[in-house]
């Protein structure tokens, strides 16, 4: 027998549509760098850097640092995450996004930028490196290669 939790079924607004949703949905995982962390649609202070409920929102949310220099304005390139799964759990890319993206570093096919992508679903994604504000997380500089040679110790 089921428990009533996985046969609950709730509402939620997607694209101006109501839809019936699985509980599990609602409450979506996003995983990024290997760190999970979930939150519960309609529920998270937005904090107008991008789009609700988008990546760079929820990143800023739960204090993970995500570099936006445009303020989330789909201005710039610096939020640019690549999705390892969970690409069909991700409001569908305009062409305001695609033409950004088009000027992006390391594009990829799985390229997205955190702060237009709304999660809709589970997701898991990747900062890449060189795009990483390592002395605002607290880990030095940048990997440079050998542009910079690194102090001995």
């Amino acid at each position: 027998m089921r428990s009533r939790l996985s046969r609950r079924r709730l509402e939620v607004r997607r694209g101006g549509v109501l839809a019936e949703t699985p509980y599990n949905q609602r409450v979506p995982k996003v995983t990024v760098d290997g760190k999970t962390i979930e939150f519960e649609h309609g529920e998270l202070p937005y904090h107008e850097h991008g789009k609700p409920e988008s990546l760079l929102d929820i990143f800023l949310s739960k204090g993970i640092q995500l570099e936006h220099a445009c303020g989330g304005n789909c201005a710039c390139t610096t939020c640019h995450v690549i999705v390892n799964s969970g690409m069909e759990n991700l409001s569908e890319m305009d062409d305001d996004e695609a033409d950004r993206l088009d000027m992006a570093a390391g594009l990829t096919l799985r390229s997205r930028l955190g702060c237009q992508c709304v999660v809709l679903g589970d997701v898991d994604v990747e900062i890449p490196s060189w795009n990483r504000n390592y002395v605002s997380e607290g880990g030095g500089s940048m990997n440079l290669g050998d542009a910079i040679p690194v102090g001995k110790k």
